[in-house]
């Protein structure tokens, strides 16, 4: 009998990119089979923590007097939509001819207990390995299929997943119903969406309670610079300073030349880069998420889900051929001679599962108009990115003058660019946007 080496991924887009690179083209009935491999997919959350009512009738209806709900040993639950799939792996796990089982879910937390739900549900007990890959490009499947990791290395992964989806299950369950039975209301309450709730709130409450304080200034106009005076409380306070220094005058006290130098920026993690694209585009968190991981399906960005905003220090090579194809393939960057420092963006030790979020070599030959719009500005942007964290830094001259008047002190600032570095850059790829009022393109919710 020959064995087979069964592979299941998250999503049905990502398993037919796998399937393609291992040589499995027969399409079967929920997997695809060929030269050795049964691929599979799981359709994202195939098991979850069963509902309270699961742990006894008590818990069916809401009620102060059943809290809390403590389950000693945990349920499990199949989506009642997705049980037709589970049932399909559960019946390819046990396959007499399946040797091992391959977890090529989403390379984090999330798809490592995507997979293991369904692995321990399915009560399998074949050996497990775990592909590892940051990237969908056919070089990359190919790589993590040579250097599969052994599964048991990814259990405190698990592990972490589990305690985070047994407590959002804890607070969730209890607290909803603790606070909707106290005040007669459905209240929800949830471990992460709470607090943020609360930071949203104060924030709210600290710009209704703002009170402004007006203030003033004198400034003297003078041959070649206009020195400003420090802040005064009240209009006569600078009428009688205006006044007393008409019939005074202005002495240089002392000036100070400084070469200054700001850093180009780091690569995107997933947070900085849902920072910037709502601050451009006015994209929601989740919706540049779901951007994200639509063009990590489609092999180019690397996968978005990272913390990190470093490449290792064994992506050199391949920084600088990505670098080199987005100076031909980005607009803004035409007659632009770029000399990239590489070396800049790798440090292995700021990466834990994932490095940061760049394109990949697959841009290379997609065609950007065929992509939609939402799409198209996050590769954009995270291209964009990666050109600036390379390019030489932006450096000037700040000059500060201080006079005196009047008893007064005046300051005066200038400052002259010696090196655009990467704003040069920045003003390119903000040239490009499209002009919306304060820079914003919502989509819609």
């Amino acid at each position: 009998m020959t064995s087979h080496i069964l592979v299941i991924a998250e999503k049905p887009s990502v398993a037919q990119s796998i399937a393609a690179v291992l040589g499995a083209g027969e399409k079967k009935d929920g997997f695809i089979e060929g030269n050795g491999y049964l691929v599979s997919w799981c359709v994202g959350h195939l098991i979850g923590l069963a509902e309270a009512a699961a742990y006894g009738e008590q818990y069916r209806k809401w009620s102060y007097d059943s809290l809390p709900i403590l389950p000693q040993e945990w349920k499990y639950t199949v989506a009642a939509d997705k049980k037709a799939q589970f049932d399909t792996l559960k019946d390819l796990m046990h396959r007499e001819d399946v040797s091992e089982v391959v977890n090529a879910c989403d390379a984090g937390r999330e798809g490592e207990l995507i997979f293991r739900f369904v692995y321990e549900v399915a009560g399998c007990k074949k050996p497990m390995r775990r592909l590892w890959i940051s990237s969908m490009e056919d070089e990359a499947i190919r790589d993590g299929f040579t250097h599969l990791k052994y599964g048991q290395d990814y259990d405190p992964l698990f592990a972490s997943a589990l305690c985070r989806a047994k407590a959002d299950w804890i607070i969730g369950i209890n607290a909803t119903r603790l606070f909707s039975c106290l005040y007669n209301h459905t209240l929800n309450v949830g471990r992460v969406q709470t607090p943020t709730l609360k930071m949203l709130v104060d924030r709210d409450a600290a710009i209704t309670t703002f009170k402004k304080e007006k203030y003033y200034h004198v400034r003297l106009m003078l041959p070649g610079a206009e020195a400003i005076s420090e802040r005064l409380p009240a209009a006569d306070k600078a009428r009688e300073l205006k006044k007393a220094c008409e019939a005074a005058q202005a002495v240089c006290a002392s000036l100070s030349r400084e070469q200054k130098t700001a850093a180009p920026p780091k690569l995107f993690d997933l947070t900085s880069l849902q920072r910037e694209a709502n601050r451009i585009f006015g994209y929601t968190a989740k919706q540049t998420l779901d951007l994200a991981q639509a063009l990590y399906e489609k092999r180019l960005l690397t996968y978005p889900r990272t913390d990190s905003s470093y490449l290792t220090d064994d992506m050199g090579d391949t920084a600088a051929g990505i670098l080199t194809m987005l100076c031909e393939k980005l607009p803004f960057m035409e007659g632009v001679a770029l000399t990239p420092e590489v070396s800049r963006l790798l440090n292995s030790k700021k990466v834990s599962d994932h490095h940061a979020i760049i394109p990949t070599m697959e841009l290379a030959k997609t065609d950007l108009s065929g992509l939609p719009e939402t799409e198209r500005n996050i590769l954009t942007l995270a291209g964009a990115r990666l050109l600036m964290a390379a390019a030489e830094p932006h450096t000037f001259e700040a000059v500060t003058a201080v006079f005196e008047c009047a008893g007064q002190t005046f300051t005066a600032k200038a400052r002259t660019v010696l090196s655009d570095g990467w704003k040069g850059l920045e003003r390119r790829y903000r040239a490009t946007l499209k002009t919306k009022p304060d820079g914003f393109y919502p989509l819609p919710l």
